[in-house]
């Protein structure tokens, strides 16, 4: 990928999320890639907790991921958000998410 094509997909994400400078854009793609890193390290002692194993699917762990780790991903998202001083962009992000989930519309 070349330097000119990185520097338009940023400015994309930048229009895209309305932010204002490719800085933010930066500092929101760190926040991301550390909700998913802390997801990762805490998702195994979760599921070892409730003596379920890694290794193994099946349909209640499936059941369990979604119930337990993707909401504390979307909370983990909001902290980490809110130590980088994105919280805002982040708790905008939450709402259409919350809304898409329910059904409802935005004002």
């Amino acid at each position: 990928m070349s330097e000119k094509s990185k520097v338009n997909f940023l400015e994309k994400l930048k229009t895209k999320w309305k932010l204002e400078s490719l800085f933010q854009v930066i500092i929101i793609l760190v926040v991301f890639a550390l909700t998913g890193f802390t997801i990762l390290f805490i998702k195994k002692p979760i599921f070892d907790f409730l003596g379920i194993s890694m290794e193994r699917g099946g349909f209640w762990k499936t059941v369990l991921y979604l119930l337990l780790v993707l909401p504390l991903y979307q909370i983990i998202l909001l902290i980490w958000g809110f130590v980088f001083g994105q919280f805002g962009f982040f708790w905008e992000k939450e709402k259409q998410f919350l809304r898409r989930i329910t059904g409802r519309k935005s004002r």
